[in-house]
């Protein structure tokens, strides 16, 4: 099946890249045996943007390639490198693309050139044990996990960005009009649905220049299905104005300006929003005897409703001018009456929740406790299951944030099932409250024990310095005691000191030695 060149409407599937995990790591170097965590952070996975691109019109190409995904960040490495972070995929779309959900809910409306919505986020990085580290963690053995990305549906559609819009029956002349008044070139024949796509045009009129849009194949029964027009009646949502455009030449029973009038009226009046509108009317066609005639019979009665009616002719240019003129007005009065637009780029993010950071209801059937909330479904993410050590760190965490607290408000007991999160990445715990947790052995939650423990060489140094300070009061060897002032010595002078004490010890016991063998000659 041939792929249309113009698309207004398509469906996209985003999902952005998935962070990198942190690393777990400690510095080793030479006479360094435990130099300290140096694990570094895993990089953001990239998003997905949405950007307004002036050079583009047309949303086919997410018709023929619906699927758009980011790059995931790296992981983190030791010597605390950080990993690198995924890139972001920039997708273009034209001006006046509307951005919503499959249910219908508009989450943002691109207007103007720059302008851009995160249609997903990347997942953050997970932090490395360098970053987890702190006064009384001083070497974690765990890092955190990289966060998944988003990954969403999103409906685009194109509403054009247009001052004028023409709307009529088919064949009544609007493209013949817009080739006629602009340099645009829209494909023209006598047959109805000729115009498929909607045609835009910039029209100058003295010192204003605006632009034209027609809209293809309104008929009766528009706004319910029938023919094209309720594919593109969204497109003169945002026009300052309309103009009906009357075939005063049709040879179609049934048809004349009147009723041609009111058939268009009760489809826009169907489709809604428009009333406000102003409305100017094209007598179209007055190069043919019949039509003059025909548009002179209705005029009056058309300006009797309060309508401004142009009898014109697109292929004799007669009338033309007026009628550009009398758009050129209308739209300089609407842009006088609208603010002065920002020029600064606008960045549409997803909307933060404000409020409580979780919240505890208890399950049906005394089936447990479900928690819910940003930070512990996130944190659950992150943790790493098969490190006990990271899973108390998680319940570290959680107790910080009060969800112990608030389940004991809540009447829950040791032994209550609780789960965190109600996806596919809930987990379920007995709740048994202030219990010691940690990796593998008992202290306060998330402790490293390890750290409290001395190394051998610190046990050596404490025993000597034990020994220093209870033999402070033995004589030297020159015969003196030590005083309180010489009790801090330095390093240096504290080595010297125990060697000269070591050689004196040895010393004194070959004196022994020889005095106990003369004692046994003697005898």
């Amino acid at each position: 099946m041939a792929i249309p060149s113009f698309v207004d409407r398509v469906t996209v599937n985003v999902a952005a890249g998935r962070g990198g995990n942190g690393c777990a790591s400690v510095h080793r170097e030479k006479f360094k045996p435990l130099g300290g965590p140096d694990g570094g952070n895993g990089g953001d996975g990239g998003s997905v943007i949405l950007r307004v691109d002036p050079d583009v019109t047309t949303l086919v190409d997410y018709h023929r390639s619906s699927h758009r995904t980011a790059t995931n960040g790296a992981q983190g490495k030791g010597d605390h490198q950080s990993g690198s972070n995924g890139g972001d995929v920039i997708l273009p779309v034209p001006d006046g693309t509307v951005i919503s959900t499959p249910d219908g809910v508009v989450l943002a409306d691109l207007v103007g050139p720059g302008a851009e919505f995160v249609a997903a986020q990347g997942g953050k990085g997970g932090l490395g044990n360098a970053a987890l580290a702190s006064s009384t963690r001083k070497a974690p053995g765990f890092a955190l996990l990289g966060e998944d990305g988003e990954e969403r549906t999103l409906v685009l559609e194109l509403k054009v960005v247009a001052d004028i819009g023409l709307v009529g029956f088919p064949s009544a002349g609007k493209s013949s009009l817009v080739a006629a008044i602009s340099r645009a070139r829209p494909k023209i024949a006598d047959y109805p649905f000729t115009t498929l796509i909607p045609n835009l045009g910039v029209v100058v009129a003295g010192d204003v220049t605006f632009t034209v849009a027609d809209v293809p194949g309104l008929i009766e029964g528009a706004s319910e299905g029938r023919g094209l027009g309720h594919d593109f009646l969204r497109h003169v949502e945002r026009c300052a104005a309309l103009v009906h455009v009357i075939d005063c030449a049709t040879y179609e029973p049934g048809r004349d300006p009147l009723s041609d009038l009111d058939t268009i009226e009760a489809e826009l009046q169907a489709h809604g929003g428009l009333e406000d509108r102003p409305r100017l009317v094209a007598l179209n066609k007055i190069d043919v005897p019949d039509a003059r005639e025909i548009a002179d019979m209705v005029q009056a009665e058309l300006e009797q409703r309060g309508l401004r009616v142009f009898p014109i002719s697109t292929a004799s240019h007669e009338g033309l001018e007026a009628l550009k003129f009398a758009m050129a007005d209308i739209v300089v009065r609407r842009r006088a009456e609208e603010e002065k637009p920002d020029t600064t780029r606008i960045v549409i993010r997803p909307h933060v929740q404000g409020g409580p950071e979780f919240k505890v209801k208890k399950l049906p059937d005394d089936a447990g406790w479900l928690v819910q909330g940003d930070k512990p479904e996130r944190w659950v993410r992150q943790t790493d299951f098969a490190n006990a050590e990271a899973t108390g760190y998680l319940a570290d965490r959680l107790n910080r944030l009060g969800v112990e607290d608030e389940l004991l408000k809540l009447g829950a007991v040791s032994g209550d099932a609780v789960m965190i999160g109600d996806g596919p990445n809930a987990i379920v715990f007995d709740f048994a409250p202030d219990v010691l947790a940690g990796a593998e052995i008992l202290a306060r939650r998330g402790e490293d024990h390890r750290l409290e423990e001395d190394r051998p060489a610190a046990q050596r140094r404490r025993e000597k310095d034990t020994e220093y300070h209870a033999n402070k009061g033995v004589r030297t060897d020159y015969k003196q005691e030590w005083g309180e002032d010489e009790v801090d010595l330095s390093p240096a002078e504290a080595k010297r000191a125990a060697v000269k004490a070591e050689k004196l010890a040895r010393k004194e016991a070959r004196e022994l030695e020889a005095a106990a063998e003369s004692t046994d000659q003697d005898f």
